[in-house]
């Protein structure tokens, strides 16, 4: 199409507050938006846009135009999504850093040997652009709204409870009161959810520590500094190897951890790492 390059100049603008940011979304001048825009405009014989105050806004030539180029380039980025991810020879999964480290990654070698298919890791929490990202798949635990486009596929039910090293149990004596409250800046209301729940057990005015993220927080436990509201099956391995006990048992967190993807139609590969992922975690269930 002639004036696909000029379309695409128009859709970025059309998203930015003004022509110098768009420049610098696309990494070009702000008069090269400018003209480009013009010659949009000559074309279509319509103004798109208009200046007000120091930011630009977009005509009802220009909102109609903006409504298309949405839908097309969307399709084209949905469409160049497929054939990059049909064309490697490996699956791109991004999953929550603890359940990677403390979970996934023990179990990984395995399911490369009995699969032959390799799985690169990137680590991150929350929301998340799969397509953007060039991903496969996410694991999430599902405490963020999800979005519409993204089919959600729950592996297991998350299970929460205090834990600490059986050598700091015995330490304290069994003593609540002289429990260390070990803290995540990534789940800081963890403690406090569990307590209502449970508010006769442990005190919130118990002595505390807080750390930047959960991982840390599961370590400075099996080290022996304190508590922390362990999650199950991220601790599952912990507590089989004896690294933490859980003194009052699990109950369940009302999350789940999940896949997210965006195509129904998956690919032979992200469907086996499903299956293999539905298959591990569903064995994951803590007994009280």
């Amino acid at each position: 199409m002639r004036h696909l390059k000029a379309l695409h100049i128009f859709h970025i603008a059309a998203e930015s507050a003004s022509y110098s940011q768009a420049a610098d979304k696309l990494h070009i001048t702000h008069g090269a938006v400018s003209k480009q825009i013009k010659t949009l405009e000559e074309h279509l014989s319509q103004k798109l846009f208009y200046k007000h105050g120091r930011y630009m806004r977009l005509t009802p030539a220009g909102e109609l135009l903006k409504q298309h180029t949405s839908i097309a380039f969307d399709a084209l980025r949905v469409g160049i999504h497929k054939i990059q991810k049909n064309s490697k020879p490996y699956l791109e999964v991004s999953c929550e850093p603890t359940l990677t480290m403390r979970w996934l990654m023990p179990r990984l070698a395995d399911f490369y040997l009995s699969s032959g298919i390799d799985i690169r890791l990137s680590t991150a929490g929350g929301p998340i652009n799969l397509e953007e990202r060039g991903l496969s798949m996410a694991i999430r635990r599902d405490d963020f709204k999800i979005p519409d486009e993204y089919h959600q596929i729950k592996l297991v039910e998350e299970w929460i409870g205090p834990v600490c090293s059986p050598e700091y149990w015995s330490q304290i004596n069994k003593d609540h009161d002289k429990v260390t409250l070990i803290h995540s800046k990534t789940r800081p209301n963890a403690w406090l959810d569990w307590m209502s729940q449970n508010q006769t057990l442990i005190n919130q005015d118990n002595p505390s520590q807080t750390y930047d993220h959960f991982y840390f927080c599961i370590q400075a436990a099996i080290d022996g500094l304190g508590s922390v509201i362990g999650s199950y099956p991220l601790i599952e391995d912990d507590l089989k190897n004896g690294r933490l006990v859980a003194p009052f048992g699990f109950q369940k967190s009302g999350h789940h951890y999940s896949i997210l993807c965006t195509d129904s139609e998956i690919s032979k590969q992200e469907l086996e790492f499903q299956h293999w992922l539905t298959q591990q975690l569903s064995l994951s269930t803590p007994s009280n």
